[in-house]
């Protein structure tokens, strides 16, 4: 049973919001200031945080980056009224990992909750290395090595390249991918994903070796092939170490 934390001062939507996770099947501490609400997610280590941004004694703003300099990395979603451009880029900033902007559905919510969870949940599957054709991850020192050099990402190309690694050789399908590295449920309108795979595909790919594949209407694969064709195993030369 995943921990949240819910810190709302708004008390209908605090017990609303109390009633669906409990019901959800999550084990909900509630507390009503930014304080209190620091002191509680520094004490239980929950397994995510909902943060309402406009918070007596401390603001959400302040608490996130309180527990971010800490070293937190639980899942922070952003509760807030506030819907500006600006405001939004200021709670992501702070650390946040998602941001929801009063009202909402439960449905939604809930729905974000699931995506962040499944974040966590995966990253801690990840394994320390990761080596298939001239490619070395190092998912601990967040390194990644092309031939034994390194190479140079962008955050959410690295979380991409990890996430279709880490299930090398299985189908990753777009919502997974979508929900795993952004966060959020997938839309089928959206390029992003296209993107950045296209973007991961040049910095990684070499006149040897090619690793993602595009498997029509489902998603990608992760797999080391030669261009040539022959075994990737017979040369394990070309293996970083």
């Amino acid at each position: 049973m995943a921990s949240i934390l819910l810190v709302e001062d708004d008390r209908t939507i605090q017990m609303a919001l109390e009633f669906a996770l409990t019901r959800a099947g999550y084990e909900v501490s509630v507390t009503s200031d930014g304080e209190a609400g620091l002191s509680a997610a520094r004490a239980c280590d929950p397994d995510l945080i909902l943060l309402d941004v406009l918070l007596p004694r401390r603001s959400g703003l302040e608490v996130a980056r309180a527990l971010r300099a800490d070293g937190s990395d639980t899942p922070i979603v952003m509760l807030t009224a506030l819907d500006r451009e600006v405001d939004k880029v200021a709670g992501l900033d702070a650390g946040a990992d998602d941001y929801v902007t009063k009202p909402f559905s439960t449905a939604e919510l809930l729905a974000r909750v699931r995506a962040q969870l499944r974040r966590v949940r995966t990253r801690k599957e990840q394994p320390r290395f990761i080596d298939t054709g001239a490619l070395h991850i190092d998912t601990d020192a967040t390194r990644v090595l092309v031939a034994g050099k390194p190479l140079c990402l962008r955050s959410k190309e690295y979380a991409l390249l990890v996430a279709l690694a880490s299930r090398e050789g299985s189908l990753c399908t777009r919502q997974w991918l979508s929900e795993c590295v952004w966060g959020e449920t997938f839309l089928s309108t959206s390029r992003t994903l296209d993107t950045h795979v296209r973007r991961l595909r040049r910095a990684i790919d070499s006149d040897t070796w090619s690793y993602i594949h595009t498997e029509r209407g489902m998603g990608y694969r992760f797999e080391a092939k030669r261009k040539d064709g022959t075994n990737p195993d017979a040369d394990a030369g070309d293996r970083s170490a």
